[in-house]
């Protein structure tokens, strides 16, 4: 549910939808803002497009609040106003996909340029050429995060296979 003031998605809710939360993660915006304009695009109902259309841009650009000049996009940021510095590996994945989402689809032109900066991002830093896979994320401080899986539950190649393939998609249509 987008909060029509700042327009991030709320995390969590009680059964009548009252919000719980006050986090923003903006990994998770950016991958909503494509999803819904993808999901849009296949209904195909030009009323639903243009409605997304407005509602995906603006969610999109409150995810970009948390893109860091390096092109990496920060975990989250909590009601208090502190953030979670860390760079988790599927964030920076959805970020690339939204990006060119917001290129195609809502005309920003800086968009596409930022998301091959997010991939350069990704390619220096979250990306295991010596043994595979991608990290998990890197910490705060810009260290490798060796804790948290390389592959488990919660850590697959779906979020980095997704953003290849759609991003090949996209711009095959292009």
């Amino acid at each position: 549910m987008e909060d029509t003031h700042s327009h991030h998605l709320g995390l969590f809710f009680d059964e009548d939808w009252n919000r719980h939360d006050s986090e923003q993660s903006f990994g998770h915006d950016i991958e909503a803002s494509w999803l819904l304009m993808e999901t849009a695009l296949v209904l195909g109902d030009k009323d639903i497009v243009d409605n997304a259309l407005v509602h995906t841009r603006n969610i999109a650009e409150a995810a970009l609040q948390g893109r860091c000049v390096d092109g990496s996009m920060v975990y989250e940021r909590y009601g208090n106003g502190h953030y979670c510095n860390d760079k988790h590996w599927w964030v920076q994945a959805e970020c690339v996909i939204g990006q060119i989402y917001l290129y195609r689809f809502h005309g920003i032109e800086n968009a596409a340029m930022m998301a091959v900066q997010t991939w350069d991002y990704i390619k220096r830093n979250i990306v295991d050429y010596d043994g595979g896979e991608w990290f998990w994320s890197r910490n705060a401080d810009g260290s490798v995060n060796r804790t948290d899986d390389k592959a488990g539950f919660w850590k697959c190649p779906y979020h980095n296979s997704r953003m290849c393939l759609e991003v090949y998609s996209i711009l095959g249509e292009m």
